[in-house]
């Protein structure tokens, strides 16, 4: 996990990029519908066993949002985190960004077939390999860039020039390398063909649908949202963007997301499985899709260092919600699968008023362990 959170220290090198909040226009259902376990599905207990083990076994938890069949059936923040406060996201941004790119295909504004370069003539070194040449706006969706190891910064701000100075070492499609700041050059990308920030194209077509009131994103010298990190949401704002891929793309009756790039984004598009990143843990080696993570357990998810996630479960109608400050990302997940997993039920259970009561006192206790430093 240290050498994950080594790979990924390019998410917070924020200091040199100015910071971007957005207030967005509320719309007319500004949060989830409420509900409790049993009227869902499960109960009361196995989501205290959940929190117990994430407690347990993740240093640090900072918040978690169960939402089921469309409701939120548990929330909680470990103290002193709470329902008000965003939250970094980490590389979680860079499923967003994917968001935004398959808008921008709806548009007819890009093509993912189409070569990077094409994109940005002034950035090209002087001459080009053929590899750099066959780089697809698709490979950069899949980190398959071509790239023997990731990219770093060249200093403290990312540049669309510096990623394509790197040597393209294998053909492009062909090897999976995790590469933040090729999720940047999508966004710039983006950013070029649209006109406008990914943060300010997303917002009447995702933030605004979706209630998020105040998204808060990175934005670079060069204009761009920092597309591989900088997003700050609510934790409601993570599992709202979950909810809305579980129905594919469709929110309050719109197709606000194509459905069909739900469905490319989401699933395996490339093996990841001798990639460092599969060091992590086993849901580490299941496929990686366009800025999203396969997990076992035909889930998905999007992921950021310290332990951020929105994990989608489709066969059980589930969205997890969770932020963190950890090094153990694989006991997130498993908190998940061994806990609440087995626990879905397909209809409703019957009401449990003192195993809701001990739910209430098991969140209320929720105290946020010290971070380990190393």
């Amino acid at each position: 996990m240290e050498k994950h959170m080594k790979k990924t220290s390019i998410h917070f090198a924020l200091s040199a990029l100015i910071f971007m909040p957005m207030i967005c226009a509320q719309a007319a259902t500004a949060s989830l519908p409420r509900s409790t376990p049993e009227a869902q599905g499960i109960s009361s207990q196995a989501i205290v066993d959940f929190i117990k083990a994430a407690d347990k076994n993740v240093n640090t938890m900072h918040s978690y949002m169960i939402v089921r069949h469309g409701q939120v059936i548990s929330e909680g923040w470990w103290k002193p985190e709470s329902a008000e406060k965003p939250h970094i996201l980490n590389s979680v941004t860079k499923s967003f960004t994917s968001t935004a790119v398959g808008l921008a295909v709806r548009d007819g504004k890009l093509n993912l077939d189409d070569p990077v370069l094409k994109f940005f003539p002034n950035d090209a070194p002087a001459d080009p390999s053929e590899n750099l040449k066959a780089m697809k706006v698709r490979d950069l969706l899949t980190m398959t860039c071509g790239h023997d190891v990731e990219v770093k910064l060249n200093g403290a701000q990312p540049t669309v020039k510096q990623f394509l100075a790197h040597p393209v070492v294998h053909k492009p499609g062909t090897h999976f390398q995790y590469n933040t700041l090729g999720s940047y050059v999508l966004s710039a990308i983006v950013t070029k063909v649209v006109g406008q920030p990914v943060a300010e194209y997303l917002k009447p077509r995702l933030f605004d649908p979706l209630a998020i009131e105040t998204p808060q994103w990175n934005i670079s010298p060069e204009g761009v949202s920092v597309g591989g990190h900088g997003l700050y949401l609510h934790t409601e704002d993570i599992a709202k963007f979950g909810q809305l891929y579980l129905q594919k793309g469709k929110w309050d009756g719109k197709q606000l997301i194509a459905a069909d790039w739900v469905e490319q984004a989401t699933v395996k598009q490339v093996p990841n499985d001798k990639e460092s990143h599969a060091n992590i843990g086993a849901d580490w080696k299941e496929g990686y899709g366009f800025q999203f993570w396969r997990c076992r357990h035909n889930v998905y998810r999007g992921d950021g260092a310290g332990g951020q996630f929105c994990v989608v479960m489709p066969d059980q109608d589930a969205v997890i919600a969770i932020t963190a400050a950890t090094g153990n990302m694989q006991g997130e997940l498993n908190a998940i699968w061994e806990n609440l997993l087995p626990a879905f039920q397909p209809k409703a259970v019957p009401e449990d008023g003192p195993g809701q009561e001990k739910l209430k006192q098991a969140i209320e206790g929720l105290v946020a362990h010290p971070e380990v430093k190393k």
